[in-house]
């Protein structure tokens, strides 16, 4: 049976024993910045997948990511990182980890072959063809994975899947296939370098790119988040005068009228006349900033 590119050696490797510290670090660093590279052959597919997304986000479906072991933290790592930077709403993200949130302390192989609870766990979300289903799989191969994306698929429920071989089964039946072309890891099978690095990097572009399609990203700037710290209240300072030009006492203005929404409080230094008007005219443009933004400026 041919041996899986993951699984694979990476010809500099040879002799890293011998290798002084500094060295080995260079080498790991190459390495590292090798698999990143990579995506530049997928840009078109994780296009794709933000489009995806964005639209299911906006037709009020869950976004559920699905890993096991590393490859799993990492879509564990995107999935929580979502609601606190771009606003996205708890409820519409979901994460199928194999073997649960015990693997958290102690991530262990077992799990990823365990299809019986991906069966489970399928059920009880009740998916169906509003929603999209995200799959991470260096190998492309991962029982626990590939049986989840199968059982979306007999649900209508469309699929991105994230791999590091060709012609993987979670290549080959994802609606939008991702392939990450990495090369063979530094310390052979450990995934969690190379590869790890790519799918996180791949999992960031695509919802990043996802959050800019729904206007929660405006010129550089988080612009959907609800100021509810000292820390958030900061930076929506920055962001309200920096977009709008205004000083820190007009931003604070706008803010405390707005109650921290900084979407809203944006609105109205670009002169929205009041609060509800500013939210009705966000919901009119389906929560996208620069669409408000063009229809106040028109408006006045």
């Amino acid at each position: 049976m041919a041996i899986e590119k993951t699984e694979n050696r990476h010809a500099n490797s040879i002799g890293f024993k011998d290798q002084r510290a500094p060295q080995m670090l260079q080498l790991m660093l190459k390495a590292q910045l090798e698999a990143a590279g990579c995506l530049g052959s997928c840009m078109a597919e994780l296009e794709q997948g933000a489009q995806l997304m964005a639209r299911t986000i906006r037709a009020g479906g869950r976004l559920v990511y699905c890993g096991a072991g590393s490859s799993g933290l990492m879509a564990l790592a995107d999935s929580l990182e979502l609601p606190g930077t771009f606003g996205i709403d708890a409820r519409q993200i979901r994460l199928l980890l194999a073997g649960g949130q015990g693997t958290l302390v102690r991530l262990t192989g077992a799990p990823d072959d365990d299809i019986e609870s991906a069966d489970s766990e399928l059920i009880k979300l009740r998916l169906g063809s509003v929603d999209c289903l995200i799959c991470v799989s260096a190998s492309g191969s991962t029982a626990y994975t590939v049986r989840a994306q199968q059982l979306a698929r007999a649900l209508d429920t469309p699929t991105i899947g994230l791999a590091s071989n060709p012609d993987s089964p979670l290549l080959q039946a994802a609606d939008v296939p991702v392939l990450l072309q990495t090369p063979p890891e530094v310390v052979a099978g450990s995934t969690r370098l190379g590869a790890g690095t790519a799918q996180k990097v791949a999992l960031n572009m695509m919802s990043t790119l996802m959050a800019s399609l729904l206007g929660h990203v405006y010129d550089g700037h988080m612009v959907n988040v609800r100021v509810d710290s000292k820390k958030l209240h900061r930076r929506a300072l920055g962001i309200v005068t920096d977009l709008c030009g205004c000083d820190d006492d007009q931003a604070s203005d706008y803010l405390a009228r707005s109650n921290g929404e900084v979407k809203v409080a944006v609105l109205l230094a670009f002169g929205c006349k009041d609060v509800d008007r500013a939210a009705s005219c966000l919901e009119d443009s389906l929560g996208n900033l620069g669409v408000a933004i063009a229809a106040v400026s028109q408006a006045i």
